[in-house]
């Protein structure tokens, strides 16, 4: 896993949103998810041959991964928003999740392989086999 940071620049014409280390290089296509409600889960999805590269438009999302093979294998979590532009690259033999932090969240995910490559490469699990959706207090 690892995030490619982003910025933002304002003035008087408008605000400019970037992540000028992404490369587009190797994404063969892109979908865009909006859930019907904030606190929607979609999880356990994953794949041992493709790579993902996720990226919130507009709202908030808690973002699992896990390396789905491996015993006891730590999930981490991330928070991606519109405030704070980044991707997070999810590489081949993790699972991901996400669920929806604020209402209208829009989150399009870049994947490495086409529609065809993809079958029989996708595997999913239970929403609730690495819980991680619980609000951590503080």
């Amino acid at each position: 896993m690892k995030i490619l940071q982003g910025g933002t620049a304002a003035d008087d014409r408008g605000t400019v949103k970037f992540i000028n280390d992404f490369d587009f290089n190797g994404v063969k296509r892109f979908y865009q998810v909006e859930n019907h409600r904030s606190g929607f889960i979609r999880a356990w999805h994953a794949h041992r041959k493709e790579g993902k590269y996720v990226y919130v438009v507009t709202g908030a999302a808690l973002i699992g991964v896990v390396e789905f093979e491996k015993e006891d294998a730590e999930v981490k979590k991330f928070v991606l928003c519109e405030e704070l532009p980044k991707i997070l690259w999810i590489p081949p033999g993790y699972a991901n999740g996400a669920m929806t932090l604020r209402e209208g969240t829009k989150i399009i995910y870049f994947s490495t392989a086409s529609m065809e490559e993809t079958q029989g490469d996708d595997i999913r699990f239970d929403h609730n086999k690495w819980n991680i959706w619980e609000e951590d207090y503080r």
